[in-house]
């Protein structure tokens, strides 16, 4: 049995958080929004107080430093090849 996870933009997650913020019961809304409370309270700790255009620049910033944390594991992996390679040759040569 898989279940299909549901995908809620930038306004649904803002939403759901300020009705949660207001007083509305965690279970209600996270039945209203499809959601697990857990998700809930990890977007609650993490998007509280934010609008859903703060919300949009933080996920474009998060997936930057993601391809940027990429690169650098890529690059990082090349000049250790590069560095091994390096000094195989020079103790071939010596």
């Amino acid at each position: 049995m898989s279940t299909k996870r549901k995908v809620l933009t930038e306004s649904e997650m803002v939403k759901a958080v300020q009705e949660l913020e207001s007083g509305v019961d965690a279970v209600t809304v996270a039945l209203n929004h499809g959601i697990s409370k857990a998700t809930l309270y990890n977007w609650k700790s993490k998007y509280s107080g934010m609008e859903v255009s703060q919300v949009r620049c933080l996920k474009e910033l998060e997936e930057e430093n993601r391809k940027l944390k990429q690169m650098y594991a890529e690059l990082a992996l090349d000049n250790k090849i590069l560095k091994d390679v390096i000094e195989k040759n020079s103790r071939a040569r010596g």
